[in-house]
């Protein structure tokens, strides 16, 4: 088996460092999921979501910044839209793998009462 450079190896960890950045914080995270549910602008996600309408920016531009949502002009308005569907894939399963250790920790906590 072939091993792989360091300076590639440095290069995707560094790529994932990115991503995982990207992900790193709850409003870019309902950020994506309105995302996945159709393309919007800044003032649809700021309603949506709640946020002022400089938040809402500086986060999108984090995640346009690392490739996970894309910027579409149409006429004076920018459509945001997700670059990828399998960004969702991905947070589903970590809060499936979420949900499981919350039931774990509940499990043994019961059996400390028991």
């Amino acid at each position: 088996m072939d091993t792989i450079p360091p300076t590639l190896a440095q290069e995707v960890s560094q790529l994932e460092a990115d991503l995982c950045y990207a992900l790193a914080d709850p409003t870019r995270i309902l950020l994506l999921y309105a995302l996945d549910e159709t393309p919007r602008n800044v003032t649809e996600l700021t309603q949506a979501l709640n946020l002022t309408q400089p938040t809402t920016s500086r986060h999108l531009k984090i995640l346009r910044e690392r490739g996970l949502v894309r910027a579409n002009r149409q006429g004076v308005v920018i459509q945001y839209e997700l670059s990828d569907r399998r960004l969702i894939q991905a947070l589903d399963l970590l809060r499936s793998v979420l949900r499981d250790r919350i039931t774990y920790r509940a499990n043994l906590m019961e059996e400390i009462d028991a």
